[in-house]
């Protein structure tokens, strides 16, 4: 009987023990803390600036405007392409849009052309009337 009588005065433990779960979540922030500064590497980059806006992109005609490694400009009109000045290349796509105000305009940039020509190429064609200006892309294989 005396056996019986100690387990009725011992109760169940109601209260969980949070130490272990405080030192795991110090540990997991301490951790964090160290690898976030390695996380947010960047590299500073001297940006061209334009004024230009978004576009919409819709499937019409399409008018290719190119530039290569040189910086020399291209104009794709037709199926046959030319050389041609920037300068030249606007007055011409100005005139090409005012007959076809619907046809998109694409460029196509060498990957080694500095990028403030395919910009200012995007600008200059903008500036032409072009309502649509996209880029053109090879995908990666």
């Amino acid at each position: 009987m005396a056996r019986s009588r100690r387990k009725d005065k011992r109760r169940p433990m109601a209260e969980i023990n949070v130490v272990p779960y405080i030192d795991v979540m110090l540990v997991l922030l301490v951790i964090f803390m160290i690898t976030a500064p390695m996380l947010t590497q960047g590299v500073d980059v001297e940006l061209p600036n334009a004024n230009a806006t978004p576009i919409q992109n819709d499937e019409n005609d399409v008018l290719i405007a190119s530039v290569d490694s040189t910086g020399q400009f291209y104009l794709d009109v037709g199926g046959q392409q030319e050389t041609i000045s920037l300068s030249n290349l606007q007055t011409k796509v100005r005139k090409i849009l005012n007959q076809n105000p619907s046809m998109s305009v694409l460029v196509r940039g060498d990957k080694n052309v500095p990028y403030g020509d395919v910009v200012g190429l995007m600008v200059a064609l903008q500036g032409a009337g072009a309502p649509n200006v996209g880029l053109v892309t090879e995908p990666d294989n």
